[in-house]
Parts: structure tokens; sequence; C-alpha cells
């Protein structure tokens, strides 16, 4: 099985590459953490997408932890792997979104295969949640694990999380949204529609931890002509975000699972998630979940 990291966005409310901020004992990162999980259940090929450009500093320090272990592959998100009747404008500065970001894969990725981000830890749990399902009969490969939206808070400010509606175990909705404390309420603001409403603590939320299979590249490749085209006048700053276009293939008849987890998130949106990512990190270890070397 196949695990696709998202990892070509710098952080830029955290103030520098966070992917690759040391958060465990011995120098290692989040994605450290979330490359061996995904090894405990039993994914044995890794995708990084990334920026070209920082090519060189995954390799000798990511990379060189984690090619002993599994097959490693890179895969550059540039701003010109579009449609050739795209004129680019010159303001435009970052590429666009993270349904491009998977799409890149498209020469990578052999089967079945899990999408998370790089910045996020997602716990153990979820990972062999993805993998029972991928490894499923169930014919449609396609989900999102469901969090707690709880469980996905930073206390220092907002965070972008998918909010899920859902029926009989399958995805209505999700709809990506600004959530952030207001007391003890967690409120989001929609950043399709600009709503505002609150959300349950135990409501899902969905983090971009997602599973496919290979039906997924043909689709993207037709809907991001469509969105092109629908986005003409909005090139500066549109985004063609995988949330979106789950809903247009559910629009299509496509099944899409949500598989819900209790595992706890933790993530440095900010500078000041730092130091309690780290105490999470230090408090697995003393329990035993992680070596304190991880990669020996």
């Amino acid at each position: 099985m196949e695990l696709l990291i998202m990892a070509a966005g710098m952080g830029s409310r955290f103030g520098g590459l966070k992917q690759i901020e040391p958060v465990g004992p011995n120098g290692e990162f989040i994605i450290d953490y979330s490359v061996y999980d995904a090894k405990k259940a039993g994914f044995d090929k890794v995708v990084f997408i990334i920026k070209e450009e920082n090519y060189e500093v995954f390799k000798e320090t990511i990379g060189k932890r984690v090619e002993p272990h599994m097959d490693v592959e890179y895969v550059f998100q540039k701003m010109e792997d579009i449609p050739s009747f795209v004129k680019i404008p010159e303001e435009r500065v970052k590429p666009w979104g993270t349904a491009q970001a998977i799409y890149e894969a498209k020469d990578k990725i052999t089967g079945p295969f899990l999408v998370i981000n790089a910045d996020d830890f997602y716990g153990r749990e979820s990972y062999f949640v993805a993998r029972d399902f991928l490894q499923s009969n169930n014919e449609d490969k396609y989900s999102t694990i469901g969090y707690l939206a709880d469980n996905t808070m930073t206390k220092n400010g907002s965070v972008k999380r998918g909010v899920i509606k859902e029926k009989d175990g399958n995805l209505l909705s999700i709809d990506e949204s600004k959530l952030e404390y207001q007391g003890d309420k967690i409120i989001a603001k929609s950043l399709g529609t600009g709503k505002e409403y609150e959300v349950q603590k135990d409501d899902y939320v969905s983090m971009n931890m997602l599973t496919f299979d290979l039906s997924i590249f043909p689709f993207l490749e037709r809907r991001m002509n469509e969105f092109f085209k629908e986005n003409e006048n909005n090139l500066e700053s549109c985004e063609f975000l995988i949330p979106t276009e789950m809903e247009k293939a559910i629009e299509e008849g496509k099944k899409i699972k949500v598989l819900n987890t209790n595992a706890s998130w933790y993530g440095v949106t900010y500078r000041e998630d730092l130091d309690g990512v780290k105490d999470a990190i230090n408090k697995l270890i003393e329990d035993g979940e992680y070596p304190n070397k991880l990669w020996n």
C-alpha cells in the first residue's frame, strides 16, 4: 500500500518550513512519526509532494531516515502543471491547491492509496482504519477519516478543517472552513460561503486524511479543465481543493465513506503550538508508543 504526503506548503502562519521543524527528542519531524505509523499499519511506499526547491533539504533529512525502511518517491508541485490554455497571472505566487497536488502524483502511485498532510500528527489508530478500508472488499476506495472536532483544535488561533455531513457512513458534504474556539464553543466560518455556524465538539471533521484508488487521477484531470474555465476571471487567488472535488464526485454518483476515529490530532499551525506537540510526543514515548530514537 502507498502513502502520499502533501508537503509542498510553506508554513506562512508558522513562520517557516514547518514540515521540518523537529518535534522528537532526536530531531524527528512530524512526518517521521506519520511514516513510522503508516509502516506499522502495513504501508510500504511513500510519495512526498514537495516544492522542487526543497528537494535537497527533504532528501537529506526525512528521505535519508525513511529510505532504509520504505520505498520513497518525490513529486514536485509546480504552478505550470495545469491545462495549457491557462495563462498564469504574474501576481500568482503559490500553486493551485490540494487537488492539483494529488494530481501531480499520477505517475508515481500504482494502486489504492492514503493521502495525508505533512504537518499533521494523525494518531496511529487512523492508519489502521485506513489500511483496513483499503484492504476491504469495498468496491469504492474513496474515503475521509473523520475526527472529533474537539480533538483537532488549537488554542492559538483558527485551523482549517472540512466539516463533515454524513448519512449511513457515507459522505454527503464536506465544508472547508476555518474553526476557532470562541469561549467554550467551536465556531466555523465556511471558506466557500462565508457563513458562520457552531460546530459541536463531537461533530466529525476531515483533515485531508483521505483514501482513493487510481480513478481519482482521470477524474481530477477532467475536473481541472472545468475548474480553470470556471475560474478564468479569478486566477490570482482561486484554489483547486480536494474537499470541493470530493463533493463533485459525490454529485456524479461516487460513494465516499466516512471512517471515524477517536484519535487525537497534534499539529504545528502556529509557532506557539510547537511546545505542546513536543510534550505530546514525549508522553507517547514515555507510554511506550514510540521508541526514544524513532528509526533505530
